[in-house]
């Protein structure tokens, strides 16, 4: 049911207001009061959409890891060679983050939530697909012996591992990375994931 006050529905309206608090405090420090003050929705609209605080999250979670994965597949499919796909995704990380700051900060700050918790199983089997079709993008230059044979996990790290650092240090406002940063980002990634 949307609102008469804004024409929102009171769950965009929470997940809006989730999105500031969890950017501005952290998950841990959001009280569900913050929430429900934050979004301008009653007590009922609030359990009418959502159990929890955490049940917010995690379909907070989940909305924004989908959108940053499609942004990730849609340019990395777009880069047939290995060394163009491996550093234009960190151009685009950088990128994404910079043009979606609420949404990035809970990527590199927030734990994800476990299987077991609201919204953890979307984002398991969200990231399972995921890592299928970077795979199917992988391989061809692994087989090749462009790129290294590397488990998904190591490969998340040695790719993007010091642009989330760098986005880190963005975020507590220590310092803005400049483009010439980024493209070194991009080119430390390459030379941590070719094959030698």
């Amino acid at each position: 049911m949307k609102s008469a006050k804004n024409g929102r529905d009171g769950r965009t309206r929470i997940i809006e207001g989730a999105l500031r608090r969890f950017s501005q405090d952290g998950v841990s420090a959001t009280t569900l009061a913050s929430l429900r003050e934050e979004s301008g929705v009653s007590v009922g609209s609030f359990y009418h959409h959502f159990a929890s605080k955490e049940h917010v999250f995690g379909v907070l979670y989940a909305e924004i890891l989908a959108a940053y994965q499609a942004a990730f597949l849609t340019e990395l499919v777009n880069h047939q060679e290995a060394r163009d796909g491996i550093e234009a995704v960190v151009a685009l990380h950088m990128r994404w983050a910079g043009e979606h700051p609420e949404r990035a900060r809970l990527l590199v700050s927030e734990r994800p939530p476990r299987k077991t918790e609201p919204g953890g199983a979307e984002v398991a089997e969200a990231r399972r697909a995921f890592f299928r079709q970077v795979s199917d993008w992988w391989r061809p230059h692994m087989k090749n012996g462009q790129l290294q044979v590397v488990h998904p996990t190591m490969c998340y790290v040695l790719w993007l591992g010091p642009a989330q650092e760098m986005c880190r240090l963005w975020f507590a406002g220590a310092h803005t990375p400049t483009d010439e940063e980024i493209k070194g980002l991009g080119e430390a990634a390459w030379q941590s994931l070719r094959q030698r």
